[in-house]
């Protein structure tokens, strides 16, 4: 038997987590920061961590608008205590004598000597000569009091570095007085697509296109998802399936980008200019996995003319495995990139409500749905060109190569929802 010489040798694809690996192992956290104000944080990563200057809340307050007393005062129901003072929150008390409460309001603080709340729903005013109030439930030590330092003890680390902020931690943040966090600045990315194929919405009526002429529908997604990473995009349009067109656009992107994302041309096709023309410019590390959709896709890096090279990520032309590979493995990249040590994918497992009963030799990401009866109904087409499977799904299902999947299997459910989040 003859032996195909070296260029016709098939290669043997690289499994989805070997990718992984592989993939983030060569990126590291940006090391440019920049200040933002804590209002405009949602979303960005944390350059360092946030230590307390102060403890929260400063001191014990109440938790509910009532009256503070002494908890040894009303060892019965049915006690009148005198009311002494009125405290609203923002305002301090004086110290309470014994046998007296103080009328008090939610995140008031409390006067020295009480150390208990009765909630004004159990309690009735009592009228005559002294303002007073007719106790009707004994209170416990501590009752309806909010401890000082009880969320935030000074010094504590409160948020840690390489942590993306949320609006709960952004409120956090403000808790602490800080009005502006230390963030890694945004990735900035370059993106393109290539393929003479490709028309833009807009230019030309869909009566009016060419035979074999698409719309560019790679473009609107992989730029909404990049600026949901919180990525700077370049938008360098479509680049024709020329290999000159393809090495300018490469080497301008490099210059001024982190990254530079590219769907189609990764395959083996003679138009097919993206490989040849990065391992032209610097290096290409991976670019066939074992996964469906998704199996053309590149990794490797292009030489700037000044300091370290810019990373390079290729996405496969068909929109579907160029979304499901953005999520899967993009996604992790840019978390990574941006100082996130944790980037694994959250599943759930849950019951198909579906059959599959062709196994796929490669891991396949199929589009599902949440039904009412809490399983999982399967998109009907799973073509890597049918879009709609995206907006009809919710969530994919992580399914291993070789493996069918019977009605009520408990399969692994990779939710949409904290893919974009």
């Amino acid at each position: 038997m003859t032996t195909p010489p070296p260029s016709q040798t098939r290669v043997p694809l690289m499994s989805l987590d070997d990718a992984m690996v592989s993939l983030l192992a060569h990126v590291g956290p940006l090391q440019s920061t920049e200040a933002v104000a804590t209002f405009d944080a949602d979303g960005r990563v944390l350059a360092q961590d946030l230590v307390s200057a102060l403890q929260v809340p400063p001191n014990d307050n109440s938790s509910m608008d009532g009256y503070a007393l002494r908890a040894a005062d009303v060892t019965e129901a049915g006690k009148v205590l005198p009311v002494t003072q009125r405290i609203a929150a923002g305002h301090s008390g004086e110290p309470l004598e014994p046998g007296t409460c103080a009328r008090i309001f939610t995140g008031a603080p409390m006067p020295a000597g009480a150390d208990a709340v009765v909630m004004q729903e159990d309690t009735v005013e009592v009228g005559g000569n002294i303002h007073g109030v007719h106790i009707q439930a004994v209170p416990r030590p501590g009752q309806w009091v909010r401890r000082a330092g009880e969320d935030v003890t000074r010094g504590a680390v409160v948020l840690t570095r390489g942590e993306r902020l949320s609006p709960a931690s952004l409120g956090l943040a403000a808790s602490l007085g800080l009005a502006h966090l230390n963030v890694v600045a945004r990735p900035r990315v370059a993106l393109f697509s290539t393929g003479d194929e490709l028309v833009m919405p807009g230019e030309v009526a869909p009566e009016a296109m060419k035979p074999g002429a698409i719309y560019n529908s790679n473009r609107f997604f992989l730029r909404a998802l990049l600026h949901r990473m919180g990525c700077e995009v370049s938008d360098l349009g479509i680049v024709p399936d020329q290999r000159e067109a393809t090495l300018a656009a490469l080497k301008t992107a490099a210059d001024h980008h982190d990254l530079i994302l590219t769907s189609g041309g990764v395959s083996v096709g003679e138009e097919d200019h993206i490989k040849p023309a990065v391992q032209q410019l610097g290096r290409l590390d991976l670019w066939q996995i074992a996964m469906k959709p998704g199996k053309p896709f590149a990794y490797g890096t292009v030489k700037r003319d000044a300091g370290e090279a810019c990373h390079f990520i290729g996405l496969p032309g068909n929109p579907v495995s160029s979304f499901v590979t953005f999520l899967l493995l993009v996604r992790p990249f840019l978390l990574r990139l941006q100082g996130v040590e944790t980037v694994a994918l959250k599943a759930t497992m849950l019951p198909a409500h579906f059959t599959l009963s062709k196994a796929d030799k490669r891991r396949e990401f199929l589009r599902v749905r949440r039904n009412a009866a809490g399983g999982l109904d399967l998109f009907p087409n799973q073509s890597s060109g049918v879009l709609t499977s995206t907006v009809w799904g919710d969530g994919l299902v992580d399914n291993p190569a070789g493996k069918t999947i019977a009605h009520g299997d408990l399969v692994s459910f990779i939710s949409f929802a904290d893919l974009f989040a």
